[in-house]
């Protein structure tokens, strides 16, 4: 299998997404924010994402000359960025961009984005935040993978999270999750690899339990984690990044994993919180750090995010290895 420096797998990732259409901008975007999350052991929402970002674009799934924009910002503090149907990243970068500057200045801001797309690892997105010295917070909603509570269909998204949590002197600590038992990403490599997945990860068409990823990806639906919470929090992720952006809600999204069909308008919402608008800058990064150290005493606590940066600084130094086959579909 190929080892490739980050600036390699970069320039790679962004030249097959723009001879499928993507513009230069849209291509170096996502190739930015793919290769970061790989860098961080997050195969699943890395270049392995390509090959279905490609047939979306060659199909109009998604719109390669798409120039995300500000469409409303008629308060000081929140502004509603759209995608224009093109690949999400771009417009994530500009949501949580426009965040940043106005709760630098209103002490709290939100920025939504409509008619998006598969946005990847959330807290890639939320990088600047912690670099501005803010705490951010993401919310995306996905195509239907979760039964609303005694439901019978799944009509909620996988509808990650994430958190991000700047510190004095030491890496943010950084939390991603989706809200599921497993992420969609985790059954499409098993799926890919022809192998079948744990039982309790998800259910057939029927609401059966299953082993086979491709009746879980194409009309089932996956475990909430936590049952009863981990559906009642989707819910809310779904109220939050659709009713509030006019994104289309979940169960209106066709699979992501089709070639073809109409573009996902899924919606993204992204909070910055200005520490200085609160307690104070100092009272914080003193609060954070009493507790950090409190959870560290414990032997064997790692901080959310800590394995990522490890993992981060070593695909620094030795570059990333992908399989022969994603290399050849990343070579169009």
């Amino acid at each position: 299998m190929p080892r490739l420096t980050l600036s390699e797998l970069e320039a790679l990732a962004a030249n097959a997404l723009h001879a499928a259409g993507a513009s230069v901008a849209m291509a170096a975007s996502a190739a930015r924010c793919l290769v970061a999350a790989d860098a961080q052991g997050l195969g699943t929402h890395g270049v392995s994402r390509i090959p279905t970002y490609v047939a979306h674009l060659k199909s109009g799934r998604a719109h390669g000359g798409a120039v995300p924009r500000i469409v409303r910002e008629p308060r000081p503090a929140a502004c509603l960025v759209d995608a224009g149907n093109g690949l999400a990243f771009g417009a994530c970068e500009l949501a949580v961009s426009a965040a940043c500057t106005r709760a630098r200045r209103q002490g709290v801001a939100v920025a939504g984005v409509t008619n998006s797309h598969h946005c990847g690892a959330l807290g890639v997105l939320l990088a600047p935040v912690a670099a501005a010295g803010m705490v951010g917070l993401a919310f995306s909603n996905a195509p239907a993978a979760i039964m609303p509570w005694g439901g019978k269909r799944p009509l909620l998204g996988t509808n990650p999270v994430a958190a991000v949590f700047p510190r004095r002197n030491g890496e943010p600590i950084t939390i991603d999750l989706s809200l599921t038992q497993v992420t969609r990403g985790q059954i499409m490599l098993l799926a890919n690899a022809g192998k079948p997945v744990p039982e309790g990860w998800g259910m057939d068409s029927d609401g059966k339990p299953t082993t086979d990823p491709q009746k879980i990806l194409v009309g089932g639906s996956l475990h909430a984690v936590g049952g009863l919470k981990g559906a009642m929090l989707a819910l809310a992720v779904e109220i939050l990044c659709c009713a509030l952006t006019g994104a289309a809600l979940s169960h209106e999204v066709e699979s992501l994993h089709l070639g073809e069909g109409h573009p996902l308008r899924l919606g993204q919402l992204f909070m910055v919180i200005n520490p200085g608008a609160l307690a104070g800058d100092a009272v914080y990064m003193q609060r954070v750090e009493t507790l950090v150290e409190a959870m560290l005493e414990d032997e064997g606590v790692r901080l959310p995010g800590a394995r990522r940066d490890a993992m981060r600084d070593a695909a620094q130094n030795n570059g990333i290895e992908i399989d022969d086959r994603l290399y050849r579909e990343l070579n169009p």
